[in-house]
């Protein structure tokens, strides 16, 4: 008798969980760099490629929402997002984006979030400039975040200086950034992506100390309740990512089916 109660009491908590179950989502978060009608290096994306790449999202009936609702959902702040989702994210600030990616944006009406290290905005040759980047804000499909002031390798730069300088270096690298797009901008800025994808816990604290509420890698796989804030991974899309590695990444805002198993 005591066996089938406490055989009742676990079944009912099983039935509490499932709906929990149920509304847990993966979501895989793309990143690109530049486009361009020709892949001139390995980072460029030709734009015939992005536009197909939406056409899948499209015709799959996938919808891309704003990297803001995942960061609500993933910190507990809001209800899990609909299913088949999925963000879109540009680092760096290239000119191209402005050039080549926004008229597309504005033809399908789709949130994009970009990175932005600001030393380059407006300096130099490759990157756009403080009114570009203030047309794309105005757009209201834009989101402007932060990708540090200049980029750096932090990996390296904690080799190359003493723990009282890189310390000094990260916050710089974090809170200039920050203060100079809100500035700019007149835009809250709390959301980083670590330059080259490279991070690590010492790392994680600054961020959080300078106000960041959570920080993107490049880690290839989608995002999942439950994982860390200040690293959540994105899949990398460059110009080798074909249209069925595409379908696949897609797939996984479908049932959480891995790569290469259909």
């Amino acid at each position: 008798m005591k066996l089938q109660r406490r055989f009742t009491r676990l079944m009912c908590s099983l039935a509490l969980l499932l709906p929990l179950v149920a509304q847990a989502r993966q979501l895989p978060i793309l990143v690109y760099h530049r486009f361009a009608p020709q892949a001139v290096d390995s980072m460029t994306v030709r734009t015939e490629a992005f536009e197909a790449q939406l056409g899948l999202i499209e015709a799959g009936g996938y919808r891309v929402i704003p990297l803001r609702q995942v960061v609500d959902y993933l910190a507990g702040r809001s209800p899990a997002p609909p299913p088949r989702s999925l963000v879109i994210t540009v680092d760096d600030g290239h000119e191209s984006v402005f050039r080549v990616m926004y008229p597309i944006i504005q033809r399908r009406r789709i949130p994009v979030t970009l990175f932005i290290y600001p030393s380059a905005i407006s300096n130099a040759s490759y990157a756009m400039t403080w009114a570009q980047l203030a047309e794309l804000r105005d757009s209201q499909l834009f989101d402007i975040q932060s990708h540090t002031y200049w980029h750096p390798n932090f990996m390296r730069e904690r080799r190359r200086l003493d723990p009282v300088a890189y310390a000094h270096l990260v916050d710089d690298q974090l809170t200039r950034s920050r203060a100079v797009l809100e500035k700019r901008l007149g835009r809250p800025v709390d959301l980083l992506a670590w330059p080259f994808g490279l991070w690590d816990a010492e790392l994680e604290q600054h961020a959080a100390a300078a106000g960041y509420v959570a920080a993107f890698t490049l880690d290839h796989r989608p995002v999942r309740q439950g994982d860390d804030l200040m690293a959540l991974p994105r899949y990398l899309i460059t110009d080798a990512v074909n249209a069925k590695a595409f379908a696949a990444i897609l797939r996984l805002a479908d049932d959480g089916t891995e790569e290469g198993t259909r």
